[in-house]
């Protein structure tokens, strides 16, 4: 097989806590019908499966290696996990596009493609804090700190970085395909926020399809499938994977001290991905 073979993932790519697993829902509802929420291996597939990882290296791939070492066995990884499914296929990230010591922990010998989800900072904070069980204060320093990493606890780092930067890194890649959908609009109206993501995989939407889809995947139909049959993604400590999905919860969720700091920290990509929270944001800031 030619390594050119091996172009064939269309990366689901977001900052932690963005809305790719309601995407990924979203998307494997559409194209297989009513899907457990248990089972979206069957539609995609995640560049943290430690099964692909033990294969890449060789035998049981070692929990507490570290991240240099991760990033090697990361790249058979990748090869494995592209070469998984014939043509191309998504792949869920939170891992930024970059090069470690020579490696790309993105690399485009393997990329086809990539969907964008970006959520705003505001939002994202408080819903990361309650997935990694720690205060909202902690969070900001994470998301604004370019050394952000996360692990899985079995030796699977995703390299993070600053929100900002994310989105940066994803959204102006030279030479990488790609469509950006916003959160924000995702949840306002699905029906219309989802229809780039269709229009860049150049998809005829068949109308029953996506209703049912887009009611398979409703937060109400998700919380109830959590419920009913747990969800396998939730880490141990959060009562609720799928919470509220609520866009704007910042306003309750944050006090005025927080708001200052992420807007400050973020104010360039603020205007120019969401213009309309800047002045209000600019405005409480001002006022701490």
């Amino acid at each position: 097989m030619q390594v050119d073979d091996l172009q064939r993932i269309v990366w689901l790519a977001s900052f932690p806590k963005s809305g790719n697993t309601w995407v990924r829902t979203f998307l494997a509802s559409y194209f297989l019908g009513d899907v457990d929420i248990n089972h979206l291996r069957r539609f995609t597939t995640g560049d943290g499966r430690l099964d692909f990882f033990h294969r890449a290296a060789g035998g049981n791939y070692d929990s507490s290696s570290d991240f240099q070492t991760y990033a090697k066995v990361r790249s058979k990884a990748l090869e494995l996990i592209a070469a998984s499914r014939d043509g191309h296929h998504f792949v869920k990230t939170h891992t930024r596009i970059q090069n470690v010591s020579g490696i790309d922990l993105i690399p485009p010998r393997l990329t086809a493609a990539a969907v964008y989800i970006v959520r705003n900072p505001f939002d994202v904070a408080p819903s990361l804090a309650r997935h990694n069980n720690v205060d909202i204060d902690q969070v900001i320093e994470i998301m604004t700190s370019r050394e952000n990493m996360m692990s899985s606890g079995k030796g699977i780092w995703e390299f993070i970085g600053r929100w900002d930067e994310h989105v940066h890194c994803w959204t102006e890649a030279a030479g990488l395909p790609h469509v950006m959908v916003r959160y924000e609009d995702l949840h306002t109206n699905p029906k219309k926020g989802f229809q780039p993501i269709f229009d860049f995989l150049r998809i005829k939407v068949d109308p029953k399809k996506l209703r049912q889809a887009l009611k398979a995947s409703s937060f109400d139909a998700l919380r109830k499938q959590e419920s009913e049959r747990g969800f396998i993604e939730r880490p141990p400590h959060m009562e609720k994977f799928f919470h509220t999905g609520k866009a704007g919860s910042w306003r309750e969720a944050l006090n005025d001290a927080q708001v200052a700091k992420i807007h400050q920290a973020f104010e360039p990509a603020l205007q120019k991905y969401y213009p309309e929270i800047v002045e209000e944001t600019a405005s409480i800031a001002a006022s701490v």
